[in-house]
């Protein structure tokens, strides 16, 4: 047997540079990394050594730096991906939020934090955590309940198993996910003969399950006994790659289709049998369907609870759930007929033993209605009033083309582009699944990464943005150009809508709502500025229509300012959202709002 010796860091960044994706190129795209001790001497050489097979980028924190590996390997529907390394201590644990984001989303992301020494001789080092009744623990163990498959390389042998096991889970469509190697740091400088065969290139297949045969026949017979189904298309449609079988699905048969917010841009808005979105973000046309389906098909959908309205949307007599998912975990929720296959596989399926079988047409009108409302909701201002989110959705949806892709993930916007957003396919990304504020900066990075010729558009509360905005100087620096839509509403404008929603007072969201004794006097375009990035104030609708058309040939991140109303909601659609309320309160308010939670409660057990 030949062999090569190699440092353990030298042999994993040599393996992961040969690892190929079955479309073409590296399935690891490259690696994010923050430098210091636990990575700095080990990773960091082995990395220098191979930034032209292997590249290697420098980002601002280690949160957001996954954040655009998620990002990316999101915008690439989970057929390639990224790594993110750092230090030891809270290098490592700052990644554990984007971890979790990750878990949430099902979607690959290799961390590879430092870690103490496997020696112990140094201990305790710099930032090591020390558990007194277990010396095998460190700071990374922090990642194990969010990640799918953790190891920690404490010798260089382990390399060899510890990687292609990484890959397997990541490449996984059913147990895809966030891996996480924690690399002991003197492990990293250990050298060991490794098999010259180890590092031969290997193309990871993504498989795609077949049906089983019972599973199947029983879906078929459950849409043959429908009157009014409809799809539920989430995110696993996309991932599938099963857009176009999704939309000859739903026409073949004409049933209509709604889409969660991880499966929007799956079908483009224009296409008629398309009802928008369901549950707390839905459409009016799109609840309405929802309300009197008698068979609901879940299409890659885990059914979360804004999907569902807290399981009160669907709430026809007798409705029936059939779930198409590639995990029996999300296949069997809610006691639904499963169908444990690939999305693209099955719906292929099910069409051919449906043949000719179509259903009545929905009702068209409610969707030309529903458009005719939204009309009005995007409509200028006409007096001086500060504009609403749906005002300044408008503005960017009248701005935006079939190349343009829309992306956010907390506060106001997200919920609001759900509603409101007409995508066309591929044009929408918005992390829903963990909501993370503060992932937007870096998300719209890493989408742009992976898709140059699209025109990111990213959408931002000022409360998200100043939760984590650096990766703006990251972006300006690697030339990635993308425009973000930063709307002042000075506070959490989201949340205090809901607090008062649920009786509360005013309090802690808005910044006039909160303690201070200087009052705030936020410059968003002048912070941008400093980081390099185009930005502008646009003091109207028709100025900030002006600035989106400037910004598409800008060639650094553009950022546009715009105040907005922090009070009005998206004004359309919707349903409940189970919110606990106090049960016992001083405020009349809260007493109030208690009554109407334990009505909502009531009808959801009813429902269910």
């Amino acid at each position: 047997m030949t062999t090569i010796r190699l440092t353990a860091a030298q042999a994993l960044v040599r393996w992961l540079s040969v690892q190929q994706a079955e479309d073409g190129g590296r399935f690891i795209e490259g690696v994010w990394a923050i430098f210091g001790h636990g990575n700095v001497a080990g990773l960091g050489e082995a990395l220098h050594a191979h930034k032209d097979q292997l590249p290697t980028w420098r980002g601002q924190n280690e949160q957001t730096m996954a954040h655009a590996a998620i990002a990316y390997a999101k915008a690439q529907h989970r057929r390639k991906a990224m790594a993110v390394t750092s230090s030891i201590g809270p290098g490592a644990t700052n990644m554990v939020t984007a971890a979790a984001l990750a878990h949430v989303n099902r979607l690959p992301v290799l961390f590879i934090p430092g870690d103490v020494f496997a020696n112990r001789a140094p201990d305790p080092v710099l930032q090591q955590i020390e558990d007194f009744d277990d010396a095998t623990v460190s700071a990374n163990d922090c990642f194990r309940p969010v990640v799918r498959y953790f190891d920690r390389i404490s010798r260089p042998e382990h390399v060899m198993t510890a990687l292609p096991r990484a890959l397997r889970v990541m490449t996984d469509p059913a147990n895809c996910g966030p891996v996480c190697l924690a690399f002991c740091q003197d492990t990293q400088a250990e050298a060991y003969d490794y098999p010259v065969d180890f590092f031969k290139p290997r193309v990871w297949h993504i498989r795609r399950p077949e049906p089983d045969q019972r599973e199947l026949e029983a879906a078929v017979a459950a849409i043959r006994a429908a009157k009014a189904p409809l799809i539920v298309a989430g995110g696993g449609v996309l991932y599938s790659g099963a857009e176009q079988v999704l939309l000859d699905f739903a026409k073949a048969h004409n049933i209509p289709l709604v889409e969660t917010q991880a499966g929007k841009g799956a079908v483009d808005w224009e296409e008629p049998l398309h009802f928008g979105s369901p549950g707390v973000t839905g459409t009016g046309c799109g609840n309405e369907l929802a309300a009197k389906a008698d068979l609901v098909i879940g299409v890659g959908t885990r059914f979360q609870d804004f999907t569902t309205g807290s399981w009160t949307v669907f709430s026809a007599p007798d409705r029936r759930l059939l779930s198409i998912n590639i995990h029996g975990f999300d296949a069997h929720k809610r006691a639904a007929q499963p169908l444990v296959s690939d999305a693209r596989v099955a719906l292929e399926k099910i069409s051919i033993a449906l043949g000719p079988h179509r259903f009545a047409d929905p009702d068209f009108s409610a969707r030309t209605r529903w458009f005719q409302t939204t009309d009005g909701l995007f409509a200028a201002p006409k007096g001086n009033e500060l504009p609403t989110d749906a005002q300044v959705i408008g503005a960017v949806d009248r701005n935006a083309g079939k190349q343009s892709l829309i992306m956010c993930a907390a506060g106001t916007m997200p919920g609001a582009l759900h509603v409101l957003w007409r995508a066309a396919q591929g044009g929408y990304h918005m992390e829903y699944g963990f909501s993370c504020m503060g992932y937007e900066i870096a998300g719209a990075m890493g989408i742009k990464m992976a898709l140059p010729d699209r025109d990111v558009i990213c959408m931002v509360g000022d409360g998200s943005y100043m939760m984590a905005n650096s990766e703006l100087a990251t972006a300006v620096m690697m030339g990635i150009p993308f425009t973000v839509v930063l709307t002042d509403n000075r506070g959490y404008g989201c949340i205090n809508r809901l607090q008062a929603a649920t009786g509360g007072a005013p309090f802690n969201n808005l910044l006039r709502d909160s303690y201070h004794v200087n009052e705030a006097n936020l410059d968003f375009v002048a912070h941008a500025r400093s980081m390099g990035a185009n930005a502008v104030k646009a003091a109207s609708i028709a100025d900030l229509e002006a600035e989106m058309q400037k910004a598409k040939s800008a060639t650094i991140p553009t950022v546009i300012v715009i105040d907005t109303d922090p009070l009005p909601g998206t004004g359309a659609g919707g349903t409940w959202w189970d919110v606990a309320v106090p049960e016992v309160s001083d405020r009349a308010e809260v007493n109030q709002a208690r009554k109407a939670y334990e009505a909502g409660t009531r009808a959801r057990w009813l429902l269910n």
